[in-house]
């Protein structure tokens, strides 16, 4: 992710894996649309998880969904959203 990150100029202010989805907190260029960045990170990690896992290949048609949730500091402050993420790791 961090590798990815770089590559399309986006800073990862903080991330939280779980089970099943990813929280992270990412400072971006205003001139990329959040769905952008979104599928940069999702297509990356699924091309990456089925070459390291070649049963993912078979087993699941698609790795993400196409749904996610996005929320811009200034609705809510930075650090409402950091303590969210930080929250995350106990659940």
């Amino acid at each position: 992710m961090l590798d990815k990150a770089k590559s399309i100029n986006v800073i990862i202010e903080q991330m939280e894996v779980m089970p099943d989805h990813i929280h992270i907190f990412v400072k971006a260029p205003p001139i990329y649309a959040p769905h952008f960045i979104v599928q940069q990170f999702k297509g990356y990690t699924s091309r990456l998880l089925r070459a390291n896992f070649r049963s993912l290949k078979s087993r699941l048609p698609s790795l993400w969904t196409r749904s996610y949730y996005v929320e811009s500091v200034g609705a809510v402050s930075e650090s409402t959203i950091k303590k969210y993420i930080e929250d995350q790791k106990g659940k």
